[in-house]
C-alpha cells in the first residue's frame, strides 16, 4: 500500500497510511492521507469539509512541493500484486497510468474508481479538497475510497486559498451574477481545479478525472481550468461514456464489483457546501411557484424566529479586502466562518434564484450566504466614501461582466485577470470600518468611517458658503438643462 511521508528541514514525519489506522496532524495545509481530524476547531468549526479529487500513481517515489510551508512529501508505493494487477495490460477501453480523481466518497465516485480500473487499467488515488463542505463529508473516507479499490486517499486543505484568492477577489470587484447569485458554486470550481491540476502534476499523472456531476456548467468550469492550467492532461468524464444511466444502475454495478454500497440517507435536494454559501435544488424548488420549505434551510434560522434584539457588528476593511471582525484581524477563512456563525443565527442571506444556466435553459435555485451577504454589504457601503461617481458606474458595469466570467468558468482567463488587476488598483483607498446592524433576516449600515473619505462635511453642510456657493446652482443649471430647453423651444417653433 502507499504511505505518504512529510519532511522538514529538521524532523521526518510518518503522516498517515491507506491502512485501517488512522492518524491526526494539527497542520490543516499539508497534503494528507485519510486522517482523522482531531476536533471541530481544527476544520473552521461547521464549515469546514470536502471537495472530491483524486490522484493515481505507479511511478515509485515521487515529491510534493507545499508553496508556503517549505514541506516536501513522498509517496513511496509498495509493489504488491494489487497495484500491479490493476495496471497490467490495460482496460477495456485503453490504457492510462496515473488518474486524478475527484472523489466525495458517494455512491458515484465510489462507483468511479472500480470503472477506472476496469476500462483504463490505471491506479487510482482518490483526492479531495477541502473548501468547508462540512466536516460530515470527511468521515470514513479512507475506508470507501479503500473498498471501492483506490490505492490512497489525499487531503488537501484549501479553505484559506479558497476565500483568500477566489472569493475576496469577487467581493473586491462586486461580482454579482444576475443581480442576486454571489458566485459560491462558481467560485469554489477553480480552486478545486488548480489543486488537482498541481496534483496530476507532481505526481506525473497521464490523465484527470472529474466526476462531480453531469450538470454541464460544472464540467465547464472543471475542464476549462485544466486547459488553461495543463493542456497536455487527458480528461476522463465517466458521465459522457458509461452505460451507467441512473442510481439503480450504480448500485449493481457497484455490487458485481464488490464495492460496498454507500449507505446514506438520500437527501430530495441537490446541495452543494462551501465556506462561503449553501445552495438547494431539485424536488419541489424544480416548481418556481413553491415556497421553500422551512425545514430545508441549513446555514441560517428562519427570519422569523431570529432574536429579537439586533446585533451590531464593525467589519474592518484595508484595500477592498476584509480583514477584522469588531477589531480583530483574523485569517479570511476564519472571518468568514465567524461570520457565517453570527449571519446564520440572525437569518441573514436567503436568496431564491431563478438564473440563467451557461447553456441557456432556466433554473430554480436557493441560495444560504450569511457571511457573504454581510462582507457583500460592508465592502459596497465604504465604496460610497472612497470612490467618485464615474468610478463607481465604471466598476459596477465591469462588476457584471466579471461575475460572467467567473460563473461561465473563466477564472484563469486573461480578461477576468486584467479585469482583476483594475479592481485592485481602484479600490487602493477603500479602506475603513463599516458598522451594520443584523435584524431578523436584514443587513442595516449604521456607520462607516475611511481616512480616505471623499465625503467633506465642510462641503456637504448647507450653512456653509465657503467651497459650495448656493448662487453657484442657477449658472450650472441653465448649462446642464440647456438640451432640453432647445428641444421644447424647436417644438414650440421658438
Amino acid at each position: 500500500m502507499a504511505q505518504l511521508k512529510a519532511i522538514s528541514p529538521t524532523s521526518s514525519i510518518n503522516l498517515a497510511s491507506c491502512g485501517p489506522k488512522r492518524n491526526t496532524l494539527s497542520n490543516p495545509d499539508n497534503f494528507i492521507c485519510s486522517r482523522k481530524f482531531s476536533s471541530l476547531q481544527e476544520l473552521s468549526g461547521k464549515s469546514s469539509s470536502l471537495h472530491g479529487h483524486a490522484i493515481v500513481s505507479n511511478n515509485g517515489p515521487i515529491s510534493l512541493t507545499h508553496k508556503n510551508r517549505g514541506i516536501r512529501a513522498v509517496l513511496s508505493s509498495d509493489t504488491g500484486a494489487e497495484a500491479s494487477k490493476a495496471t497490467k495490460g490495460g482496460g477495456l477501453r485503453g490504457k492510462l497510468n496515473k488518474v486524478v480523481l475527484a472523489y466525495s466518497g458517494g455512491l458515484d465516485t465510489s462507483v468511479i474508481v472500480p470503472w477506472l480500473r476496469e476500462n483504463y487499467g490505471c491506479e487510482v488515488v482518490c483526492f479531495t479538497a477541502d473548501v468547508g463542505q462540512g466536516i460530515k463529508e470527511l468521515d470514513g473516507l479512507e475506508e470507501k475510497a479503500k473498498a471501492s479499490g483506490a490505492c490512497q486517499l489525499v487531503v488537501k486543505d484549501l479553505k484559506e486559498e479558497f476565500v483568500r484568492d477566489y472569493i475576496f477577489p469577487c467581493l473586491r470587484a462586486g461580482a454579482v451574477y444576475e443581480r442576486k447569485y454571489l458566485l459560491g458554486t462558481s467560485m469554489a470550481r477553480p480552486v478545486i481545479a488548480k489543486a488537482m491540476v498541481d496534483v496530476a502534476r507532481e505526481v506525473g499523472a497521464d490523465a484527470k478525472k472529474k466526476i462531480f456531476t453531469n450538470i454541464l456548467s460544472i464540467q465547464v468550469r472543471f475542464e476549462l481550468t485544466f486547459f488553461a492550467l495543463n493542456p497536455e492532461l487527458n480528461v476522463v468524464a465517466p458521465w459522457r461514456e458509461w452505460d451507467i444511466t441512473g442510481r439503480e444502475d450504480a448500485i449493481e454495478y457497484a455490487k458485481k464489483h464488490n464495492v460496498p454500497v454507500p449507505v446514506t440517507k438520500k437527501s430530495i435536494y441537490s446541495r452543494d457546501r462551501n465556506l462561503w454559501h449553501l445552495s438547494h435544488e431539485g424536488d419541489i424548488l424544480e416548481d418556481p411557484a413553491n415556497e421553500p420549505k422551512k425545514d430545508m434551510y441549513m446555514m441560517s434560522v428562519d427570519p422569523e424566529d431570529a432574536p429579537n434584539q439586533p446585533e451590531y457588528v464593525e467589519i474592518g476593511i484595508d484595500s477592498g479586502i476584509p480583514v477584522s471582525l469588531d477589531g480583530n484581524t483574523l485569517s479570511p477563512a476564519s472571518l468568514l466562518a465567524e461570520l457565517n456563525e453570527i449571519g446564520g443565527r440572525h437569518g441573514i442571506g436567503r436568496i431564491d434564484l431563478v438564473e440563467n444556466r451557461l447553456v441557456g435553459m432556466k433554473s430554480r435555485g436557493v441560495y444560504e450566504t450569511p457571511g457573504g451577504t454581510i462582507l457583500f454589504n460592508a465592502v459596497r457601503e465604504l465604496e460610497t466614501l472612497t470612490l467618485d461617481r464615474e468610478t463607481i458606474q465604471v466598476k459596477d458595469s465591469l462588476a457584471l461582466k466579471y461575475a460572467e466570467l467567473v460563473y461561465a468558468g473563466r477564472w484563469f482567463d486573461p480578461l477576468r485577470e486584467s479585469m482583476d488587476a483594475f479592481m485592485e488598483k481602484i479600490t487602493e483607498t477603500t479602506t475603513g470600518s463599516v458598522t451594520l446592524k443584523l435584524y431578523k433576516g436584514s443587513v442595516s449600515v449604521t456607520g462607516r468611517t475611511s481616512p480616505y473619505s471623499l465625503y467633506r462635511e465642510d462641503i456637504s453642510s448647507f450653512e456653509s458658503g465657503d467651497i459650495y456657493d448656493q448662487a453657484d446652482a442657477a449658472g450650472f443649471i441653465r448649462l446642464y438643462g440647456l438640451p432640453m430647453r432647445v428641444r421644447a423651444m424647436l417644438k414650440k417653433g421658438i
